[in-house]
């Protein structure tokens, strides 16, 4: 079985692509949505207010991800804090993922950093989705309410798409113009040759 990495930079449209891959019977693995999942773990609440303060949960004790969110993308110290704690449960998670996954010729992991991380070296291929930079921000300020420079702050704790492209073994381009249904298909056809 092949194991295929998925990224892309904010508002790229790597969860389009993930979606693509689902409704061709590929199972995704969606780390992002994963990693917020263990925010709920009293061992991880527990490590995240020993270092952030009380101030990151909300009247129910629970981690309030916007506040968490409002004081780890401002400073990158904070930033790798959170991910120390939460990358190893991620990759702990997708193996035990990966052992369920029988019987089918590929997977695929959708992961924002996955180059910041260093998880690219456990898969055998990645794909790197691009945008031009104004659609990004655009469709992360739509989808998640924050303004421009907030979309900007975040973005800076990501590697720029170029970089990613350069690294990724197949660069699928969501800009608006090239269909990207077609470039899922292929790509598709071309992990399958292989499989």
């Amino acid at each position: 079985m092949i194991t295929a990495g998925l990224t892309g930079s904010m508002g790229s449209g790597k969860s389009i692509v993930a979606s693509i891959f689902e409704h061709l019977g590929i199972p995704v693995y969606h780390a992002d949505t994963e990693a917020k999942k263990f925010l709920g773990w009293d061992s991880v609440k527990g490590q995240l207010v020993n270092h952030f303060g009380d101030s990151i949960l909300d009247m129910n004790s629970n981690i309030d991800r916007k506040q968490l969110a409002s004081i780890v993308f401002p400073v990158p110290d904070n930033l790798q804090v959170l991910n120390s704690i939460i990358h190893p449960l991620v990759r702990i998670d997708f193996e035990k993922w990966l052992g369920a996954e029988r019987d089918v010729p590929y997977v695929v992991q959708e992961a924002a950093i996955l180059f910041e991380s260093g998880f690219e070296r456990f898969f055998d291929c990645t794909i790197a989705v691009t945008a031009p930079m104004e659609l990004c921000i655009q469709r992360v300020m739509e989808r998640d309410g924050i303004s421009s420079l907030q979309v900007q702050e975040r973005m800076k704790n990501q590697w720029d798409q170029e970089k990613k492209a350069a690294m990724a073994d197949f660069i699928l381009v969501n800009d608006g113009i090239s269909m990207l249904l077609p470039q899922v298909l292929e790509l598709h056809r071309k992990i399958l040759s292989v499989a």
